[in-house]
């Protein structure tokens, strides 16, 4: 059987009961970091006596699921198999759904623990009151597939979560900035730490209260605006011989961004 537990995102005591047992009763672990892993029993064994079996520790992380999952035979999961990531739920910008999906498709039996989870958890604190909500996780770090998901992330009239480090948090709010500068975020960082951090504000406002060394990695809540729709794509102008100018207009007509913004971003693409 495997058994996908939740792992606290900061604060020790986050862990469930089940999530312990799971944890105590496994054969082999499967962890994203078998050192975080380790670290983590080690605490819990501390601190709440926890009883465990001998136990195989293996690594899988996102470098190496692909390549695991395609050797995998289903006799493996005749032992209690337990996948941890390093913090918050497997799956959610971690390894995991390939193991699932392996699951499912040779009829292994496997479940799913509940627990901490820090795309939830910023959500809920950022008093956006819609209640429809999409996850971006990471962007793509440049170039035309970035611009292109922060858009689809900026104009989709929900509410919307990204995931963020802090070698590019300043650039993710210089776009905001130039994109959306009226609508509102929420930053978050250190969650359910000792020093947890939440910030409110326009993406000025943010950078206003950013401006030491910007540390840590961030979950940001961007508050939802108009979607926007149109048959024809920023794709199909661009294929257009037409001057920059021109196709910024046409481009902020159908996406409903500003022209500047637009022109702006057409000048980085070249």
């Amino acid at each position: 059987m495997l058994t996908l537990v939740p792992t606290p995102i900061g604060n020790i005591g986050d862990i469930s009961l089940r999530a312990m047992e799971a944890l105590s009763q496994a054969d082999i672990l499967l962890c994203e970091d078998t050192r975080v892993t380790k670290k983590l029993l080690n605490i819990l064994d501390t601190r709440y006596d926890l009883k465990r079996r001998e136990q195989e520790f293996i690594s899988l992380h996102s470098h190496n699921e692909t390549e695991f999952v395609e050797k995998l035979d289903p006799s493996f999961f005749e032992q209690n198999v337990v996948y941890v990531s390093d913090a918050g739920m497997p799956g959610i910008s971690d390894p995991g759904q390939g193991l699932v999906r392996y699951c499912i498709d040779h009829e292994v039996k496997y479940d799913v623990l509940p627990g901490a989870n820090a795309v939830l958890t910023a959500f809920v604190a950022s008093g956006f009151v819609a209640t429809k909500m999409l996850f971006f996780g990471f962007l793509p770090h440049k170039g035309s597939e970035r611009s292109n998901n922060l858009q689809e992330a900026l104009f989709n009239g929900y509410t919307t979560v990204l995931y963020e480090a802090p070698h590019r948090l300043a650039k993710l709010l210089n776009e905001l900035a130039l994109e959306v500068p009226e609508r509102r975020l929420f930053l978050a960082k250190e969650l359910t730490k000792k020093y947890q951090t939440y910030i409110h504000g326009t993406p000025k406002e943010v950078q206003e209260q950013l401006k030491s060394e910007i540390r840590g990695e961030w979950v940001v809540v961007i508050e939802a605006g108009t979607a926007h729709h149109s048959t024809m794509s920023e794709r199909d102008i661009l294929a257009f011989d037409l001057p920059k100018k021109v196709a910024s207009k046409l481009i902020a007509k159908i996406t409903g961004e500003s022209p500047k913004a637009c022109y702006q971003r057409l000048l980085e693409l070249n």
